[in-house]
């Protein structure tokens, strides 16, 4: 089968190759996927260029996926061959979707609806379980809540700002001017163009914030969020600056890693067959060119999602 692999070093997307591999055969519990497309996340081009938690090189890359069940391994009940499923692999040490067939447990699969397409199917997984995930099972946003979504045209953000106003609450995304458009035709109620405003000083008495960057957001987010508000990091690397402010304030500071899930995926998978989640693709790119993806996902332009296709 082809496959992208980062074979031997980090560095740029110049470092990908596409070389070919035996079908892998799933193990107990296991479930093999020939992959009809598979997202690209923000995730896959940060580990190509840095050594991280990441399963060190050489590796296949990706971790979303849409495509048919080929085989089951012993002990799966979930699903069988013919299946159309969509899900993320165990994260972040169960890469392999940039390729033509991926093992993956059964349970982080979910069965795909009928009435989307695996390109659509693709680039929900990993970013709506995040957004899930967040929203969901660690904040518990309940309707008449104000939740801000930062970097809300992204691939999380965006799903992130549909998912909270399915679940009622008022939301806030910064995004930069060219992107408010977009937003608000997902449901966000107020935009924050973040190149030319603080948002401290638009927003006051949030309950929750998303927040999936490294930087100086964090710690100012702190300062909007209402006492006994949630602030879910979606990414590692929390500062005791950060935690102590929060701790003054007396906000629920929670660092967030996504899990594979079939509950959760199970769930998703009902929000878009009734169209409450809808992923935006921005590009769907043959699989050869995955380098050409990371080259665009690092440029920091894409709205929504990149897919690829074998």
């Amino acid at each position: 089968m082809r496959a992208i692999s980062q074979q031997d070093v980090y560095g740029g997307p110049e470092v990908l190759k596409e070389i070919e591999l035996p079908v892998p055969k799933p193990g107990p519990g296991q479930v093999l996927v020939r992959v009809r497309a598979a997202g690209v996340n923000p995730t896959d081009w940060k580990g190509r260029a840095r050594k991280g938690w990441f399963e060190q090189p050489p590796r296949v890359l990706g971790w979303d996926l849409s495509g048919t069940v080929e085989e089951v391994g012993f002990g799966v009940a979930l699903f069988q061959p013919g299946d159309e499923v969509f899900g993320m692999l165990p994260y972040p040490h169960g890469v392999g979707s940039h390729a033509e067939y991926a093992v993956g447990p059964a349970r982080a699969f979910a069965r795909k609806p009928a009435g989307i397409d695996h390109v659509q199917a693709a680039a929900l997984p990993l970013a709506a379980l995040t957004a899930y995930q967040a929203l969901v099972d660690t904040a518990d946003v309940r309707p008449g809540q104000h939740v801000l979504v930062h970097a809300a045209a992204g691939g999380v953000g965006h799903l992130a700002v549909q998912l909270a106003k399915h679940l009622g609450a008022r939301v806030t995304g910064t995004a930069s001017a060219a992107k408010h458009d977009f937003v608000r035709s997902l449901g966000a109620d107020d935009m924050i163009d973040y190149r030319t405003v603080d948002f401290r000083d638009t927003v006051r008495d949030v309950d929750t914030a998303l927040v999936p960057l490294i930087d100086e957001t964090r710690i100012r987010t702190v300062d909007v969020l209402r006492p006994g508000g949630t602030l879910v990091a979606l990414l590692p690397g929390a500062t005791e600056d950060e935690l102590a402010a929060a701790a003054r304030r007396g906000i629920r500071y929670t660092p967030m890693l996504v899990e594979h899930d079939h509950t959760g995926m199970t769930a998703i998978a009902d929000l878009a067959a009734k169209g409450v989640l809808r992923a935006h693709v921005q590009e769907v790119i043959p699989l050869s060119e995955a380098a050409r993806a990371h080259t665009l996902g690092e440029e920091g332009h894409v709205t929504g999602k990149l897919v690829l296709v074998p």
